[in-house]
């Protein structure tokens, strides 16, 4: 009786709240409801010149900081691979730590915000060009002028969706603006339709889109890019002869290979003729436009002055990630001038467990020294700066030589061989090794998949790779039995791995948020 009592006040009170709301919403006029302040920008004031849509478009490529950059995507991209693994942080035990090594460790959940990072990401990319998309043929300025940015926000757009289908399979298919609640929720369409749409937004871009001809680059989308992308797409769904030809015009380009491997990473050498596309960003002081990601690779350790130069001499205690294995170390062959330009050693002491550093090391003929401990890092990232925090790099999302080794693969699953090796070769030479001349398909085939693995290693597609060839499962669980003789604490359960583990779930908040795809999780899940 007395819990009955208790419901029926409580219902009362938010019964009298209701009609004090209905009150005030009815004493307020209608315009004063929908006014917009006069002095603030909003999607109904904004898009309507050039300026305007340039600066949306411009905001939209800021987006591939944490599609294609972010934590998310090496975790994701490398460390779910056999290039990469963590160092143990027993200092660093929270949840997104966890994360990360679960992601490492085929243990990932679809509560997992490192992994759920990646599809908001991707979404919120999409967003901001549909929305450019939607209202660009609207706008009272001259056709010309649209024509080049409707084709770098189709190209984005494409992008994102590769992303999208290549991790997680099935995903909703947004191609307008969402302006309400219903129009935020679809069902997963077919991968057949994502991949339908990626290649026409491709396909759409390209007449408006110009290959380069002066160099550095401006950073934007040009006709190579949309060319490179055309044949990744082709290339995953093994339409080889197709991803042939858009390759084979990519080389027909202005693009080439630097002389030197290193050099290819080197701010100085931005947007350089090897580059197709690569992510932005500038350490010029107040502009807040500077990267910071060879940090998470450094070692954990009590300062960093010795490693990079920067002052001050901070800690780094989210750091330890994306480690070289020594299995990538084992893929270099004698004499391959990408290793000690990829891969470095950071030498120091340890006191309890806080390490100390005290030099850099070249990783060449290294052995740790009596009494000395040392660290792996990704090397290629590390240039001079001088504020701890703050570097000059970009990252790259294609270049040449990702170019030319596909175009190998394309060729080589076509049965030319003898075609496929030139290709390789330049590749190869750059690099101080001898000419490959194998021709038989299954070995080239094996030839051309380690050479991509140590070219573009930790550019994050070395699980994407896997996962086109086909050999994920066996590479990994083979990896996995390596890696457990290797590090005793990884726990049982760690790499298992199945068909099903190759896609990523869909994040808990999509399913939970998206009445139209509630229960529509990948298998294994």
């Amino acid at each position: 009786m007395i819990l009955k009592q208790l419901i029926y006040q409580i219902m009362i009170k938010q019964l009298r709240y209701i009609c004090l709301l209905i009150v005030v919403l009815a004493s307020c006029s209608k315009g004063f409801l929908n006014l917009s302040p006069e002095n603030a920008i909003t999607t109904s004031n904004f898009f309507k010149t050039q300026v305007d849509f340039t600066q949306a478009l411009s905001a939209a490529y800021g987006v591939l900081r944490s599609s294609h950059v972010s934590i998310s995507a090496w975790a994701m991209g490398e460390m779910r691979s056999d290039n990469t693994h963590y160092d143990l942080n027993p200092q660093n035990r929270g949840v997104l730590p966890l994360e990360r090594e679960n992601i490492a460790d085929f243990v990932d959940v679809p509560e997992n915000s490192t992994m759920t990072s990646k599809w908001n990401a991707d979404y919120a990319g999409i967003s901001r060009v549909n929305a450019i998309i939607d209202r660009l043929p609207k706008a009272d300025f001259a056709d010309n002028l649209k024509s080049p940015i409707m084709a770098e926000a189709k190209f984005l757009r494409a992008l994102w969706y590769f992303d999208l289908v290549q991790f997680y399979g099935r995903v909703p298919l947004h191609i307008h603006e969402v302006s309400n609640e219903i129009e935020a929720s679809l069902p997963r369409s077919s991968v057949d339709t994502v991949y339908a749409q990626i290649i026409s937004d491709i396909n759409d871009a390209m007449p408006n889109l110009t290959a380069p001809s002066t160099f550095p680059q401006t950073g934007r989308v040009t006709l190579g890019a949309a060319k490179a992308l055309l044949g990744n797409v082709y290339l995953v769904q093994k339409k080889f002869d197709l991803a042939e030809k858009a390759f084979k015009e990519v080389t027909q380009m202005n693009y080439q290979l630097l002389p030197d491997y290193a050099s290819v990473f080197v701010p100085a050498n931005k947007n350089s003729r090897e580059s197709i596309l690569e992510v932005q960003y500038l350490s010029t002081t107040g502009l807040s436009q500077q990267s910071n990601f060879i940090y998470n690779f450094l070692p954990v350790a009590t300062g960093l002055s010795i490693i990079t130069g920067a002052n001050p001499n901070s800690a780094n205690a989210d750091a330890g990630w994306n480690i070289p294995t020594q299995n990538l170390l084992n893929a270099y062959e004698p004499g391959d001038k990408r290793l000690d330009a990829s891969v470095g050693i950071v030498e120091g002491t340890l006191t309890g467990t806080n390490f100390t550093p005290s030099g850099l090391k070249s990783i060449i003929g290294y052995t740790t020294p009596a009494g000395k401990v040392s660290r792996r890092f990704i090397k290629k990232y590390l240039h001079n700066h001088s504020v701890t925090g703050s570097t000059d790099e970009n990252f790259y999302i294609y270049r040449y030589a990702d170019v030319l080794l596909s175009l190998a693969e394309a060729l080589n699953e076509q049965n030319k061989s003898t075609e496929a090796l030139p290709y390789l070769n330049q590749v190869r030479t750059r690099a101080g090794l001898p000419p490959a001349t194998e021709t038989g398909q299954a070995a080239l085939r094996l030839i051309i998949e380690k050479e991509r693995r140590v070219e573009l290693a930790f550019e994050n597609h070395r699980w994407l790779d896997l996962l086109r060839t086909g050999r994920a499962v066996e590479v990994m669980t083979a990896h996995g039995v390596e890696l457990k003789t290797l590090f005793p604490n990884l726990a049982p359960n760690t790499y298992t791995i199945t068909p099903t583990r190759l896609l990523f779930p869909i994040p808990r908040a999509e399913l939970d948020r998206n009445v139209k795809i509630m229960g529509d999780q990948n298998p294994g899940y």
